[in-house]
């Protein structure tokens, strides 16, 4: 029974072909027992020899020289997970040598790579379209590289671990440049920066600021400047640091200079204006850290190497008045420049008025032969005060201001006074009385986007007395201390 049944088709198991081996010489086809590699191309002693193409279950593949059933030479590999494509030299299969990584995100990298990363002098472009040329470590870029950013910026120097560190220069887009020490890819270190608004700075970077960075303006002089009427004076600026050191590392800034004449006096004498303006010139009254308003008011200093009105005076007397003509020119140049609350001129722009900025120089700046010049247009001075004219009453009704006392609804322009005379005199120079000095930083464009903050002057114009030397101003007396606040002082006694 047990013989029927020996050798029967249905009592012995399925029978199996043996696996299929690789075929020995020449071309041939061959797919692995696991069913994951299929090889198709030349072969020699039952090796993968010569050129062929290896694909892979997932959809990556291999095509290229083989030697010794290695993936040995010239090829290109696709990786299907990555989406990325090397084509170049390999050695027992991975990239070796040199070649080109095209990457799915984007960009390419051309040069040398060492067991499938960059590794050596290569060209990089990014997604972004940023193109790096230089050395490589482990896939960063590390050691002398250049890039060109997406901004326009371009960078030469050293790199570690994809950043910039060591010594580099930077040239922006803009314009600017920067040369010197980096660290954790920020200025680090001794640096100097070449800034496109003519700013210069050479010294301490911390983590890519300047360490001994201007933070605010200061004009030096006393608490209270005191000029002459109608006399030039000079204002010395210095750019300071935080702990109040010169800023010498920095130099180039723009300052702008620009006045302001007190609109609201003192309480004890609230019925007094320094001037009426008319409701066309309306301006807005500035805030000053001196406790009071002011209005714009013009002023003026000639620029470097043009002669000023001091040079202009010299071997005459300093309160000459200026002639008629020179005083009409000198309005023009002036009408229109006044100060805006923000330091600038519509726009946001430098203002460009002759010889009212200045740039800087190892921190310190200095404004020369600068001048208040007459009221502009559509301001008026008037007095309201009728005990004051009572008072200048009583004096000799042919004596004369100085500078001319402004005209009065009591006095009108022309009255007593010898013809013409006081109109010129009342427009030659400012009135007595208290104005504020501005300083404004209107480097364009901002040093490091940072713009300082203005600084402030408190100025007294004085009556210079007649029998003065020039430039030598006269001690107001304790019985006019109203001079100080804007009204018009009355004539000195007579001697």
């Amino acid at each position: 029974m047990a013989a029927a049944g020996e050798g029967t088709p249905s009592s012995r198991g399925s029978r199996r072909d043996p696996p299929r081996r690789p075929p020995r010489d020449g071309y041939g086809v061959y797919v692995y027992p696991n069913s994951f590699f299929r090889y198709e191309g030349e072969w020699k002693g039952g090796r993968k020899h010569g050129h062929g193409k290896l694909l892979f279950k997932d959809g990556s593949y291999y095509e290229g020289a083989f030697v010794d059933g290695e993936i040995t030479g010239e090829g290109r590999r696709h990786w299907a997970w990555s989406g990325d494509t090397f084509s170049g030299q390999f050695v027992l299969g991975e990239p070796q040598g040199y070649g080109v990584m095209e990457y799915k995100t984007g960009g390419c990298y051309e040069g040398e790579v060492s067991h499938g990363v960059r590794e050596g002098h290569g060209f990089l472009v990014d997604r972004d379209r940023q193109v790096y040329q230089g050395s490589f470590h482990d896939n960063k870029r590390h050691g002398p590289g250049q890039m060109l950013f997406k901004n326009g910026d371009k960078y030469d120097g050293d790199w570690v671990r994809d950043q910039r560190q060591g010594h580099g220069v930077l040239r922006c887009a803009d314009g600017s440049t920067y040369e010197g020490q980096w660290h954790s890819d920020v200025f680090s270190g001794l640096g100097s920066m070449a800034h496109c608004s003519g700013v210069t700075y050479y010294g301490l970077w911390i983590n890519g600021h300047p360490a001994e960075q201007a933070t605010r303006i200061a004009i030096l002089g006393p608490e209270v400047m005191e000029v002459a009427q109608g006399s030039p004076f000079s204002v010395n600026v210095q750019l300071l640091q935080d702990h109040g050191e010169i800023a010498k590392s920095e130099s180039g800034r723009v300052l702008h200079i620009s006045a302001g004449v007190r609109y609201v006096q003192l309480s004890a004498y609230s019925e007094v204006s320094f001037f009426k303006v008319d409701r066309d010139n309306q301006e807005t009254l500035m805030q000053t850290p001196f406790g009071f308003e002011c209005i714009p008011y013009p002023v003026s200093s000639p620029a470097a190497g043009v002669p000023g009105p001091r040079a202009a005076k010299r071997g005459a007397e300093a309160d000459v008045p200026l002639p008629r003509r020179d005083l009409e020119l000198d309005l023009g140049a002036l009408h229109g420049q006044e100060d805006t609350p923000g330091g600038l001129l519509a726009g946001g722009h430098t203002p460009h008025c002759p010889g009212a900025c200045r740039r800087v120089d190892q921190g310190c700046a200095e404004f020369t032969d600068v001048l208040l010049g007459p009221p502009p247009p559509g301001y008026h001075p008037f007095l309201f005060l009728d005990s004051l004219h009572k008072k200048a009453g009583s004096r000799s009704r042919g004596g004369l201001h100085p500078r001319g006392a402004p005209p009065t609804a009591q006095e009108p322009p022309g009255g007593n006074r010898p013809e013409g005379r006081a109109t010129e005199e009342q427009a030659a120079a400012a009135y007595p009385g208290e104005y504020v000095l501005m300083i404004h930083d209107v480097t364009t464009p901002p040093f490091l986007g940072r713009t300082l903050p203005p600084a402030f002057k408190h100025l007294r114009v004085v009556v210079k007395r007649a029998d003065q030397p020039p430039h030598v101003l006269e001690e107001p007396e304790a019985s006019s201390g109203w001079q100080a606040h804007g009204c018009t002082p009355e004539p000195p006694a007579p001697r």
